[in-house]
């Protein structure tokens, strides 16, 4: 099983990037890891009411102008070495 799918979303107000983790008590490290990207406008936890997606989600907004597919390439590119990395631990 994969430790995480993205999606970009639509809402009324922005585009954002939602994050599903496998291993939602990750959700929190993970929320401080991606963080630190320049792109990212702030990070929401929030429960998830879709169905086929777990309990929880990183919704991730992103400053104006941000190209939220280069966004969500270099986001998908830094998790996939977070979890490779073990940094999780």
């Amino acid at each position: 099983m994969e430790p995480f799918r993205s999606e970009i979303r639509n809402t009324p107000s922005a585009q954002t990037i939602k994050i599903y983790l496998t291993d939602e008590s990750l959700d929190v490290k993970v929320k401080k890891h991606l963080e630190s990207f320049l792109d990212v406008d702030f990070i929401e936890i929030r429960e998830t009411v879709e169905q086929n997606r777990g309990d929880e989600n990183l919704t991730i907004f992103l400053k104006d102008d941000v190209d939220i597919n280069k966004a969500k390439a270099s986001i998908d590119s830094s998790l996939w070495w977070y979890f490779e990395e073990d940094l999780v631990d």
